[in-house]
């Protein structure tokens, strides 16, 4: 297997979970120097990676409406939390020496760039990693659909969806199904009709419409971000057609 990144620019959809470690909410900063140290070793490769990071370890949008907020103001509160998370991260990378920008889609200029796109492509290109937040922007959307977004607009060859504790994608929810097998490939659209988590159903369209691949792996076994982008068959492969998946 050769050690060159099959891909050279890639988004990593990083939830706000596996920050959290073993803990039960909030983020672990063990589990985040891991992760950055992980990073760093891919950037080390030549790869450009950028990041949309969630906010479920701090703050969860449809719960906190389920719980009586107004859903497009707890959607907010959820973007908010995934911008403690980004910064959490650039933090991180810093203390490694791996140079990082924060571009957040709702304007917080004294802390982070806004979203741009051309600047988020050139940050890109000098070796940086650049961590989205603030999802879209807009409520109603989630952070899988910001990262289908974003892979689209910085031209992204494929999606990493990192999993806290996940090899990848099931026929079945493996919380409740302890006979669930893994699926080591699907398509967009096979997904989409079984009804399979791997990601909302408008991102996933998005990725399709787009034909663009999503690696589904776990991100709490080590050097799993490396091995997926050397090209290793590990978790679950998203592609469009079925010649797709033999060739990926």
């Amino acid at each position: 297997m050769t050690q060159q990144p099959v891909w050279k620019r890639v988004l990593l959809k990083l939830s706000g979970e596996a920050l959290m470690g073993d803990q039960k909410y909030g983020i672990d900063p063990e589990r985040l120097r891991a992760i950055a140290a992980e990073l760093g070793q891919v950037m080390a490769c030549g790869s450009e990676v950028a990041i949309v990071v969630g906010g479920g370890n701090i703050f969860r949008g449809v719960s906190g409406a389920a719980r009586g907020i107004d859903r497009a103001t707890a959607d907010y509160m959820g973007m908010l939390a995934t911008v403690m998370n980004a910064m959490a991260l650039q933090d991180a990378l810093k203390k490694i020496a791996v140079d990082s920008r924060v571009q957040s889609a709702i304007d917080m200029q004294e802390i982070c760039e806004p979203y741009i796109r051309g600047r988020a492509i050139r940050h890109l290109e000098k070796g940086r990693v650049v961590i989205f937040a603030a999802g879209t922007g807009n409520p109603f959307f989630s952070t899988d659909t910001a990262a289908a977004l974003r892979a689209l607009e910085i031209g992204a060859e494929a999606i990493l969806m990192a999993k806290k504790k996940y090899d990848g994608v099931y026929d079945a929810d493996p919380e409740g199904n302890p006979d669930a097998k893994l699926i080591p490939s699907i398509t967009h659209r096979e997904a989409l009709e079984l009804g399979l988590r791997v990601m909302d159903s408008t991102a996933l369209s998005l990725c399709m419409d787009n034909r663009l691949p999503i690696m589904v792996f776990n991100m709490s076994v080590p050097e799993n971000i490396r091995r997926v982008l050397r090209g290793e068959h590990i978790g679950t492969r998203v592609t469009v057609e079925a010649e797709d998946r033999e060739e990926a």
